[in-house]
């Protein structure tokens, strides 16, 4: 495995955000979104759940949308179809959420430019857990 250099946008990005808030988060911990988002809240992350279909996870209250979170988001991570991301970047611009991560497998080129030319930071088809680990451990 290539080491990761002392400074890089992720490590910065991972090391000054606080809240993350994890459009398609299930609340089954056989999903990929309910272990990355546990892992991201035992480090310290303040995790927040938005996906219609449920209630809550991780002992979080979960939103119907970006746009019902009533406090700051600093990285909107997304696990969800592509087809579904450009709606998603839309609210996240919309807020001025600094920060679009899009998990593996989600691409979507012309949502990510979009979030680009609003100002904000994307990281696209990379899992959130394994950056953290790579950089902190």
């Amino acid at each position: 495995m290539a080491s990761v250099p002392r400074s890089d946008p992720i490590t910065d990005l991972l090391r000054h955000s606080h809240t993350i808030a994890v459009v398609g988060l299930s609340n089954s911990p056989l999903r990929p979104s309910h272990g990355v988002s546990a892992y991201m809240q035992t480090q310290g992350y303040r995790i927040i759940p938005v996906n219609p279909q449920i209630d809550e996870a991780l002992g979080e209250k979960s939103y119907a949308s970006l746009l019902e979170v009533p406090e700051k988001i600093d990285i909107v991570n997304i696990f969800r179809r592509p087809d579904a991301v450009e709606e998603v970047v839309d609210q996240a611009i919309q807020l001025k959420v600094p920060v679009v991560w899009m998990q593996e497998s989600v691409i979507h080129e012309k949502a990510a430019e979009k979030a680009r030319q609003a100002g904000i930071f994307v990281v696209m088809d990379r899992c959130i857990l394994q950056e953290h680990k790579a950089r902190f451990g």
